[in-house]
């Protein structure tokens, strides 16, 4: 539990979770050819990957 608080483990289970289920909403439009849906669905999807990217940093 404590390594779980330690490094926010719940906090990015949840957002793995909310990504499974927008795709889940949004999988037909990004499988189907119409250009306005397939614009939509990417571009919801990409704003919650940024929203739930963690911030790396290179450690030498």
């Amino acid at each position: 539990m404590a390594w779980q608080r330690a490094n926010e483990y719940n906090r990015r289970a949840g957002v793995e979770s909310q990504m499974a289920r927008w795709k889940g909403v949004l999988g037909d439009a990004l499988r189907f050819h119409c250009d306005a849906a397939q614009a939509i669905g990417v571009a919801t999807l990409n704003r919650m990957l940024d929203l739930g990217r963690p911030n790396s940093v290179r450690v030498s």
